[in-house]
């Protein structure tokens, strides 16, 4: 296939280990919403997620052309991801005691992405990795120097570096990234639902230590039955075999420039949306029956949005569907906020339930 990449056809048992490490990350920035609902912590996630985003989605088309099948790619790999561990470990406190730590991590993880990337095969894949590693190295450094700094300049200096790295396509170009179409998106597809699973056993964790009665089984399987109306909303109609499809179909620079959109900035809100969904519903399980904050509430039916704004989009950017049903469910879920802030978590997530059951009955009678 033209411009397919040069790595495996089929997502390996290492890059799945990678990506379960990866999702730690996930959990940690769960948790950071779930200690403090409110817009600083929330931009502290959005800040944190940008960053680690970008570099996993480099470690996905890394591995997409250069296969670890070789002894010294997969030591490289191990040590990327032991770069994703300790970033995890750091993240709850970033902006606190930790953020050096978060920065020197970040910092071996880059350095690890360029040192393998030079290593495919083909030497337009090589001249295209070698525009894009200077801004991620840029980046990294800017990163170590606010954790290292803290306060307001952390704040400053991260957010230069996310807008360097986003920028980075658009002044560095696509050209010469190859993608091939089935393990990029089986990649991608792999690591959404580990972060909806994950999703799932943070729930579980944070309800470890209440009495399991009546109440608590029955906003947890309301809980579950809202992560798996995630799952269905993108997997059910076979969003990614699609996907998968329009890629193979598309010129190789245009091919590139899609994956990055639709796999990158769109997975990059479905991502947000878990996070905050199920921040919010650690904070549900503890008192089920009563209302919540309006800040949780908020963080409850935002998630939603969000993640219902990112498939939508997603979906158009790859003309594989209109996305109209999900974004008049966003719309509509905003409504679930003033159920939730005034009457229960049960009932907001109950109501979420319910207009996200009813957008599935839609595609499937479509």
């Amino acid at each position: 296939m033209e411009g397919a990449g040069t790595g495996s056809s089929r997502v390996s048992t290492l890059e799945l280990f990678f990506d379960l490490v990866f999702v730690l990350t996930i959990t940690q920035l769960t948790d950071v919403l779930y200690r403090a609902a409110t817009l600083r912590s929330l931009f502290q996630v959005v800040l944190m997620l940008a960053l680690i985003w970008w570099m996993y989605g480099g470690y996905a088309w890394l591995t997409n052309a250069v296969a670890a099948d070789a002894t010294n790619r997969r030591m490289l790999l191990l040590g990327g991801m032991g770069g994703f561990f300790l970033l995890a470990l750091a993240v709850p406190n970033a902006f606190a005691s930790t953020g050096l730590a978060f920065g020197l991590a970040y910092l071996v993880i880059v350095a690890v992405h360029s040192a393998l990337f030079t290593r495919a095969a083909s030497e337009r894949v090589v001249k295209a990795i070698l525009r894009i590693s200077p801004f991620n190295a840029v980046s990294a450094l800017v990163v170590l120097a606010g954790g290292a700094v803290g306060g307001t300049a952390q704040y400053v200096l991260w957010t230069a570096a996310v807008a360097l790295l986003w920028l980075s396509p658009v002044v560095g170009g696509l050209a010469g990234f190859e993608v091939a179409p089935s393990h990029f998106v089986e990649r991608h597809g792999l690591v959404l639902i580990i972060a909806i699973g994950e999703s799932v056993v943070a729930v579980a964790i944070g309800a470890s230590g209440l009495a399991v009665d009546g109440g608590l089984a029955f906003v947890a399987l309301l809980g579950l039955a809202l992560s798996a109306c995630l799952w269905w909303l993108y997997f059910g109609r076979g969003d990614d075999e699609r996907a998968e499809r329009a890629l193979a179909a598309m010129a190789p620079l245009e091919r590139a420039r899609c994956s990055l959109t639709a796999f990158f900035y769109c997975y990059l809100a479905m991502l947000l949306g878990i996070v905050a969904i199920a921040a919010a519903e650690q904070t549900a399980l503890e008192h089920p029956f009563h209302a919540l904050s309006w800040s949780r509430a908020a963080m409850l039916g935002g998630g939603v949005v969000v993640f219902l704004a990112g498939d939508a989009l997603f979906q158009r950017r790859l003309a594989i569907g209109s996305g109209t049903s999900r974004a008049a469910a966003a719309v509509l879920a905003l409504a679930s906020v003033p159920v939730g802030a005034g009457q229960s978590a049960a009932g907001q997530i109950g109501l979420l339930v319910a207009l996200l059951a009813a957008t599935i009955a839609v595609d499937v009678r479509w």
